[in-house]
């Protein structure tokens, strides 16, 4: 509730949800969106709302006073405690299923060693849904693909790792090019609505093949586990969040035809970060780093 106590009474001194947003670095949509929040949870209306108006009401104005109230004891401890490894505070983190059962593990492991009084909210989701609670600022941070499209102003990325797509196939297959697998088996495609399988889709125009469409779905290791009991072949990242793959599947290199899935860190730009989601974001480079330097 920091969040949307912070955005009423940026709302109140700067007139509207458009100016609000711009000093605090939200759109107006994610301000909207966090004081119906904020009413919901208080259980009545701060507003009164005239078309594309809103102006505080009585119990708006009553709400401004004890959030200012808040927020300037907050502040008290903030300036005693904020850099200290020992200070409370929480963070909320969004991330892909593959990230999750890779480098993240690591990443908190080394965040909460310094910082163990910040409790961690980790969201799961999928990468487009994951960008857009960032950008509402419903997230400090999420680590997902890299989307097709430029960010909003607002959000900042910084990539973690770069995957090779690489082919996986029945390891009979395995004396075979990827073409010639790719050609001869039935295709388990990675669901084209997500970034990923967004990626594969467009190399596959872009190579100008034609696949046999048998299987779609988004699940990196359910695609995993098709493939070893025969269904197909499919075009995946090699991440290390799929571990040591089953010795039925065999890894088909793409050679110069290789492409990548990058994975990249967002969150939304701050006039000043506090030190221990500075830190929280360190650790999730390192862990990266390792994760592409040792494989699973």
């Amino acid at each position: 509730m920091i969040r949307e106590l912070t955005t009423l009474v940026a709302v109140a001194r700067h007139g509207t949800f458009a100016a609000a947003g711009a000093q605090i670095g939200l759109t107006q949509s994610a301000v909207s969106a966090q004081m119906q929040r904020l009413e919901a949870s208080l259980g009545h209306p701060l507003f009164d709302r005239t078309g594309r108006s809103a102006t505080l009401n009585d119990a708006g104005r009553e709400a401004l006073v004890l959030a200012e109230e808040i927020l300037a004891l907050l502040g008290r401890l903030h300036d005693r405690d904020a850099l200290s490894p020992q200070a409370a505070g929480s963070v909320s983190v969004g991330a892909i299923a593959s990230v999750q059962t890779s480098f993240l593990a690591d990443a908190l492991a080394a965040f909460r060693g310094a910082w163990s009084g910040w409790k961690v909210r980790v969201v799961p989701g999928v990468s487009l849904g994951l960008l857009g609670q960032v950008d509402a600022g419903e997230l400090d941070y999420a680590v997902i693909i890299k989307p097709p499209f430029a960010l909003p102003a607002e959000l900042d990325s910084y990539t973690l790792a770069k995957e090779p797509f690489v082919l996986l196939a029945p390891r009979a297959f395995a004396r075979h090019t990827w073409r010639d697998a790719l050609a001869a088996l039935p295709f388990i495609r990675y669901d084209r609505r997500s970034f990923g399988g967004g990626q594969v889709d467009r190399f596959l125009r872009r190579m100008r093949i034609d696949v046999d469409d048998a299987i779609e779905l988004d699940e990196l290791q359910g695609i995993v586990q098709l493939v070893a009991r025969g269904l197909g072949a499919a075009l995946l990242p090699l991440t290390p969040g799929l571990g040591k793959l089953p010795r039925a599947v065999v890894s088909l290199a793409l050679g110069g035809d290789t492409f990548y899935r990058e994975i990249v860190l967002v969150e939304r730009r701050r006039r000043e970060m506090p030190a221990a989601l500075a830190q929280l974001a360190q650790c999730l480079r390192e862990a990266a780093a390792r994760a592409v330097q040792e494989p699973e």
